[in-house]
């Protein structure tokens, strides 16, 4: 039996307790999310690694809020 993939519309959801909440998951969504949105990847990410895991967070909500909800 084949089944079809059902396709996830609405908003993007990151359970920061998961896989897709360490760091380096962070950057590579953040990467992705700034080449659709045609923003400056790279600026995202150095300001994104200029601190701790908390600011790292704090930034990618601040640039992704909008798009993204972050669950602790």
């Amino acid at each position: 039996m084949i089944k079809y993939k059902k396709i996830k519309t609405g908003p993007v959801e990151i359970d920061l307790t998961g896989p897709d909440g360490n760091a380096f998951a962070l950057l590579g969504i953040a990467a992705n999310l700034a080449q659709q949105l045609y923003l400056d990847k790279k600026t995202i990410q150095s300001e994104m690694m200029s601190g701790d895991y908390e600011h790292l967070v704090s930034t990618f909500d601040k640039h992704f809020g909008e798009f993204v909800t972050l669950y602790r």
